[in-house]
């Protein structure tokens, strides 16, 4: 069984270069495909699946990589209910709602956590 990371993101993309750098890793880890990658937005974390990124901090990394991470057979889970989920339009990415206690149950089947 491969280990898992599950990447919490939480940074505000508009004003943080975390996020881009999350998604960029992300992306590296997946695609030696030695462990399952799983990526969760938080709070203002989830303006990273806008169809419109021009305005982020090292948008280059949202467009480039994010949908390699979109590829590993998984959606991009996101805070249940996050205000900010409302102004990212038509995002070209799957993604999926989850609650906290979803959120918990992720992160102990996880092998590694990581938070940026």
């Amino acid at each position: 069984m491969r280990p898992s990371a599950l990447f919490i993101v939480t940074g505000d993309p508009r004003s943080s270069a975390k996020p881009a750098e999350a998604i960029r890793i992300a992306a590296g880890v997946g695609t030696w495909k030695k462990a399952d990658v799983i990526v969760y937005l938080r709070g203002p974390a989830v303006l990273a699946l806008s169809e419109f990124v021009d305005e982020f901090i090292d948008e280059d990394n949202y467009s480039r990589y994010f949908p390699i991470v979109g590829e590993f057979g998984r959606p991009i889970y996101v805070q249940r209910g996050a205000p900010l989920l409302g102004e990212i339009g038509e995002s070209p990415l799957k993604f999926e709602e989850v609650d906290d206690a979803q959120l918990a149950k992720l992160a102990a089947k996880s092998t590694y956590v990581l938070r940026f």
